[in-house]
């Protein structure tokens, strides 16, 4: 059954659990604001975070990589810098792959601007390259390697075909497959209603062969401001059902700060989950389009 926000909200109000909550500092990229966070990355080093980093006033974003220094995260120059925004990663049969939202001139909006999902792969952060893109106008394209060695495609269209934005899902047997054309060809899993929208974030590949998407739903108010809330769900790839979907954090469960604009206040980016094996998660996130920090919360996939 499909929920609405309102409904899930309220759900969440009665089973909300926040063990800590915390802004994240990062250090090393003047004025700029680093927000839109993925979890850590390995690297030679140790772990990074990847950041979508912009000015205020602008989208035009570089991401980047930050290194834990004390209770700062400091840019670290020898790694690479992308023209991307909203950065994400996985393994897929021991590959990194990366990938970003790339944005370019609308093709027929004057002044306008259009968007695709970019994914580059290789052995580390130092060696990754360009393999693979999305259709235009497609964020939230998100791979998982299945148990079978498959690899599970989450899709995001928008427009004719998705609304405002809904889940696709489809398989391919290798990293060449991805393209354009194999992407638009998901089947939709129908979770939200026409006046809202989601979209996966992050899979993660759970010990009984079903994965655990970490995503967002959103919605307007009445005044035009955006509400972004962090999601979770399972999928069985074996049968293309997903689970009921919940909350596992919003806005509030941060402490406050900035955002880019003002309707963009009550709106969190999922960039994923660090499951510790204990039966918690830190949840780490982009605030409100201007900062970033992370919650920890109830592991939502449980033990599995």
């Amino acid at each position: 059954m499909i929920q609405t926000c309102a409904q899930l909200l309220q759900d969440y109000a009665g089973s909300r659990k926040v063990y800590r909550s915390e802004k994240l500092k990062f250090s090393g990229v003047q004025d700029q604001d680093v927000y839109n966070i993925a979890p850590p990355v390995p690297d030679e080093s140790g772990w990074v975070i990847p950041a979508r980093v912009e000015p205020r006033t602008s989208e035009d974003s570089q991401v980047m990589f930050f290194r834990q220094q004390g209770d700062v995260w400091q840019l670290e120059p020898s790694l690479p810098v992308f023209r991307l925004q909203d950065p994400f990663w996985t393994y897929i049969h021991g590959e990194l792959v990366f990938g970003g939202v790339e944005i370019f001139p609308h093709p027929t909006i004057e002044d306008a601007l259009s968007w695709r999902t970019m994914f580059y792969r290789g052995a580390g952060l130092t060696d990754l390259r360009p393999f693979a893109s999305g259709p235009d106008g497609m964020k939230d394209i998100r791979l998982a390697e299945l148990a079978d060695g498959s690899i599970g495609v989450f899709t995001r269209p928008q427009g004719e075909v998705g609304g405002r934005g809904t889940i696709g899902y489809l398989e391919l047997s290798s990293l060449d497959q991805l393209n354009p054309e194999t992407i638009l060809q998901a089947s939709l899993l129908e979770q939200f209603t026409p006046e809202e929208w989601g979209g996966a974030n992050e899979v993660h590949l759970l010990t009984d062969g079903s994965l655990g998407v970490v995503g967002h739903i959103a919605r307007f108010d009445e005044t035009g401001a955006r509400h972004y809330f962090s999601t979770a769900f399972t999928f069985d790839p074996a049968r293309r059902l997903p689970g009921p979907m919940k909350i596992i954090a919003v806005r509030s469960d941060f402490p406050s700060g900035a955002s880019k604009r003002p309707d963009l206040q009550d709106v969190i980016f999922s960039g994923g989950l660090v499951r510790l094996g204990d039966g918690t998660a830190w949840l780490y996130a982009g605030l409100s389009d201007a900062e970033a920090g992370r919650v920890l919360i109830p592991d939502p996939f449980g033990s599995r």
